[in-house]
């Protein structure tokens, strides 16, 4: 994804690059109905900034007459620009946006505002948004126990990486928060029913896709992959997750 804001937050967030088609699989999308909620007209240009591999820009191209997408990591891209050709992919990062001035009326964010929240980052983001545009910040997050049950092994290997996580690199902590307001109104916030259903490969993708898993040596991540593997039984599981809306105005 985008710029991280300390130097080892830099070097997970080149990891991303390596784990783009696990994270173009394992990775959901976003409840429709968080973006009805952003309530922006279907003629708008929009922008999702740290677009990944378009998890949601695909979802905003049948809504808006434009869309932008941003995404500074090469192999990211690649994908992006693969599954989802009807949007405008650039290069670039969420300090050095390559829109000119009130470009747009929007700006998303998914799954990544965590990774660069700072001042100067609004300031940009408020750069090219126009008068009163909006900025629209999502999380997918858990909401009860996947089904059916993980294994124990597996949750605690799990948790194990969770752990090693610093603060400004998870959303639950808050910290992506701190630059707020800036330039911007208080937060609306909104949280919408988003259960996701997977198959063990579609999991195994999914903690392929974590930066604290992406980041690890070559070899590493095929011995923890191939032990996680070991542990998880054929299936379907069933994830319920929310996406959690915070949207906001330029002042």
């Amino acid at each position: 994804m985008s710029e991280f804001t300390t130097c080892d937050g830099k070097q997970l967030a080149r990891s991303f690059g390596r784990a783009a088609e696990a994270y173009e699989r394992g990775r959901p999308g976003y409840a429709e109905a968080a973006l009805d909620a952003v309530g922006l007209a279907p003629d708008a240009v929009v922008l999702d900034l740290a677009a990944g591999t378009g998890k949601l820009t695909r979802q905003l191209v049948p809504r808006f007459a434009r869309v932008l997408a941003v995404e500074p990591l090469e192999e990211m891209r690649a994908v992006l620009e693969r599954v989802v050709p009807d949007a405008e992919t650039l290069l670039g990062t969420a300090d050095a946006i390559p829109l000119e001035d009130d470009a747009v009326d929007a700006v998303f964010v998914a799954e990544a505002f965590h990774w660069f929240s700072t001042g100067s980052v609004l300031r940009e983001i408020a750069r090219v948004l126009r008068p009163g545009g909006v900025l629209a910040i999502l999380f997918n997050q858990g909401d009860g126990k996947i089904e059916p049950p993980l294994p124990q092994a597996f949750r605690d290997a799990i948790d194990e990486l969770a752990i090693k996580k610093r603060p400004e690199q998870t959303v639950s902590s808050g910290h992506w928060r701190t630059p707020f307001p800036g330039p911007f109104e208080p937060f609306a916030e909104a949280s919408f029913p988003n259960p996701v259903e997977r198959d063990r490969q579609g999991m195994l993708d999914q903690v392929a896709s974590w930066s604290m898993v992406a980041g690890l040596p070559d070899d590493r991540r095929a011995l923890l992959l191939a032990r996680l593997g070991a542990m998880l039984p054929e299936g379907r599981y069933v994830d319920p997750l929310r996406t959690e809306l915070s949207r906001t105005r330029l002042g």
